[in-house]
């Protein structure tokens, strides 16, 4: 009979923590005060703002809430470049960005767009953060499916923030391109054919995001228009049943996080938490999305981005009775690193429910992790269990984002005033030149062409003629 899988308990009391993947993840919830006072004088010292990604870890994300600077943001990777605007405006002398190497270009570049490009921007290694999904959009057969792209009539490529400034580059120079988050894909795609009936939209490099908004448009397909125009007031079900054979979305690119949520996790969430509220990034496999989606409809969970998920859990919590015992319970199907941003936030609220328990669930394999008993290296990913990533379970944590360390981040800020020293940590410059244009310039106009329709609902003019006038060979 295998163990429960590890979770975090909430209560107004405090945290406890059933297992060894949760305690780690505990461990740093209420971190050293001399580390968050040595941190908050570096912050304070260098006047930088920091903009970190959901999926840093524990120790990272816990001493920097604990600091209280004014000038921190932890979000997903779009709202990382709007905040970072906004420190900009406000006098930070810097920004340091805690993730992975294209939130630092994305950063940089709508940072220069917006008119502070003498603004330094640092990542905390001076060694390339990759991303399995980055790299993905940069092999070969992505260009090969940019060029299939290309060759169909008013072709839209709708790449996901997810990638290199260079990739984003490169995909506009073939075929007319804009970006997406997994908040605003599905009306970005929707919008689409809404503007352009005979649009052909080619998604990437997620596939498994790209399979399940298949999915998603396959079961609204099987809804009235009433419920229909509801997702988007332009379509009916004659509409989203004709764009279906014209969506098409890349099939060997995923996140090797994501990828670990599959069929045996599923199988345990299934028999093993039947009341639990399910909530599932956008980049799951189809299994682990089905079961969030089936409990999004039931009112029981939640599919989209780490901004839903955390909007979900927290409003979920505001809902239940102050003065009633009460036990929620969710399965976080996403990073771990997301809990260190549920536990603050539920906390806040769990001061006036005090009879309120909240149970954050991991679904992680027995064989993934060692527990060491070292108190500092609590646990080893992939001693009992190979690499400690499967989809028996999985680690649940990007090794990639964990390149981000409070060490790390703490060398660089006591170093920010020097910035000769800090060269090999600014984003990577593109050098190349595409069409005469360079790779910040055109990689820019995808990410511009979001904002806009962001801004107003519909997509950009300029896009759409292109979209139009573009030859199909």
């Amino acid at each position: 009979m295998p163990k429960p899988f590890p979770s975090l308990l909430l209560r107004h009391s405090g945290v406890a923590a059933q297992g060894a993947f949760a305690e780690a993840q505990a461990a740093f919830l209420d971190p050293d005060p001399a580390t968050v006072q040595r941190l908050k004088d570096l912050l304070q010292a260098s006047d930088a703002g920091v903009v970190a990604h959901f999926y840093m870890d524990a120790e990272l994300q816990g001493a920097l809430l604990a600091t209280g600077w004014s000038r921190l943001h932890i979000s997903d990777s779009l709202v990382m470049a709007d905040r970072a605007v906004t420190m900009a405006q406000k006098g930070a002398r810097a920004i340091v960005v805690l993730g992975v190497d294209f939130m630092s270009e994305n950063v940089r570049a709508v940072l220069d767009s917006a008119g502070f490009a003498a603004l330094p921007v640092y990542r905390v290694t001076a060694e390339p953060i990759g991303c399995s999904l980055a790299a993905a959009a940069e092999a070969p057969a992505y260009a090969a499916y940019l060029h299939r792209a290309a060759a169909t009539p008013n072709a839209l490529h709708v790449v996901y923030i997810n990638t290199s400034l260079r990739t984003k580059a490169h995909a506009q120079a073939i075929v007319p391109t804009i970006t997406c988050t997994s908040s605003n894909v599905v009306q970005t795609i929707l919008e689409t054919f809404a503007a352009q009936p005979d649009a052909n939209v080619w998604f990437g490099p997620d596939t498994y995001m790209g399979h399940n908004l298949r999915v998603l448009f396959e079961r609204l397909a099987d809804l009235d228009d009433a419920a229909i125009a509801a997702v988007h007031p332009q379509h009916t079900r004659a509409s989203i049943t004709a764009l279906l054979p014209r969506f098409h979305y890349f099939e060997q690119g995923n996140c090797i996080v994501h990828h670990m949520f599959g069929a045996e996790v599923v199988a345990r969430v299934r028999a093993d938490y039947p009341d639990a509220m399910v909530t599932a990034h956008l980049e799951v496999p189809g299994e682990m999305f089905a079961l969030a989606l089936e409990g999004q409809q039931r009112g029981r969970g939640v599919v989209g981005s780490t901004s839903d998920i955390l909007g979900y859990i927290t409003a979920q919590v505001r809902a239940a009775p102050e003065h009633e015992p009460r036990h929620l319970q969710f399965v976080l199907g996403t990073e771990a690193g997301m809990v260190t941003s549920i536990v603050h936030a539920v906390r806040a609220l769990l001061a006036a429910r005090p009879l309120l328990t909240v149970e954050i669930v991991f679904p992680v394999a027995e064989g993934a992790v060692v527990a060491t008993g070292d108190a500092t290296l609590p646990l080893v990913p992939g001693v009992a269990g190979g690499e400690g990533c499967s989809t028996a379970g999985g680690c649940a944590t990007c090794p990639y984002m964990k390149m981000n360390s409070l060490d790390a981040l703490m060398a660089v800020l006591e170093r920010i005033a020097s910035p000769a020293a800090l060269s090999a940590h600014a984003p990577r410059v593109y050098r190349e030149l595409i069409g005469g244009r360079t790779v910040a310039q055109l990689g820019e106009l995808p990410i511009l062409h979001m904002r806009e329709f962001q801004r107003s609902g519909h997509l950009p003019a300029v896009l759409l003629v292109d979209m139009r006038s573009r030859a199909v060979s």
